[in-house]
């Protein structure tokens, strides 16, 4: 069973990113990251956290290995993808029930940050004009 999430909230440790091998085939990537989702309310001293609760979020994608350096801990992202419920028992053998998010897209949000720094990809070196004339021209 799943259901629809979008929330926001604040990465709460470094990223974990994990590598899968298949055969024949590039391996799957995944980035998982531990997000607290709070719930923000305005007062007079600015805002107080009326209760949230922490996740894990998993994102398979091809550039996980990239987006590894790209998330902090303590960075405020926007998560949209959906819940997924998982039973599992604990060392004692008791049962127990969690929910991960299994994320579509992960954005930051512009909160925490001191600085972005954005640069262009390394652009190929324009080709040299050449040293002499074609034959034939004088």
């Amino acid at each position: 069973m799943s259901t629809y999430f979008i929330g926001e909230g604040n990465i709460g440790s470094p990223p974990d990113y994990r590598e899968f091998p298949r055969d024949n085939a590039e391996p799957r990537r995944l980035l998982r990251l531990n997000v607290y989702f709070d719930n923000p309310v305005p007062t007079r001293e600015g805002y107080e956290d009326r209760g949230g609760f922490w996740a894990p979020v998993e994102l398979w994608h091809t550039e996980a290995e990239h987006w590894q350096a790209l998330f902090h801990k303590g960075m405020r992202v926007l998560v949209d993808g959906r819940t997924v419920r998982e039973e599992w028992e604990d060392r004692d053998e008791q049962p127990r029930v969690t929910f991960k998010i299994e994320a579509r897209r992960v954005a930051i949000l512009p909160y925490r940050l001191a600085r972005v720094v954005l640069q262009q990809p390394a652009e190929p070196p324009a080709p040299k004009p050449a040293d002499h004339e074609p034959a034939g021209e004088a």
